[in-house]
């Protein structure tokens, strides 16, 4: 299943990932620790997972390195979403709220209807 602009619907450790670069630029440990907060620790990234999927949205044009520094002697990359990932992210997310959406009012028709049945 593709969405209107041709893509795969995210999976959520991405969604995650872009959502954590959508406020501030970030680097890997600090994503690790966002993506793990924002999902209530549900998603943990393994750093090769992180930057695997980093090197992914780097290629399709999503993120950007927004510069590179150097802590205790190694180089960190602190990352950025582009214009074209904060637009990505936001039509994953209208998606994702017509999906909600959906499945409320469904949801709330069943409970109307099983009221009614029973009341």
């Amino acid at each position: 299943m593709t969405n209107r602009d041709g893509r795969q619907p995210m999976r959520e450790p991405t969604l995650l990932l872009m959502a954590a670069l959508a406020d501030a630029p970030r680097h890997g440990y600090a994503l690790i620790a966002e993506v793990a907060q924002m999902s209530q620790g549900r998603v943990r990234l393994r750093a090769g997972t992180l930057y695997g999927a980093l090197d992914r949205l780097l290629e399709e044009g999503l993120v950007r390195v927004e510069r590179e520094e150097v802590v205790d002697g190694r180089a960190r990359r602190v990352y950025a979403l582009t214009p074209s990932g904060t637009t990505v992210l936001d039509v994953e997310v209208q998606r994702m709220e017509a999906v909600a959406r959906e499945a409320r009012r469904r949801l709330g028709r069943l409970a109307g209807g099983a009221q009614g049945a029973t009341g």
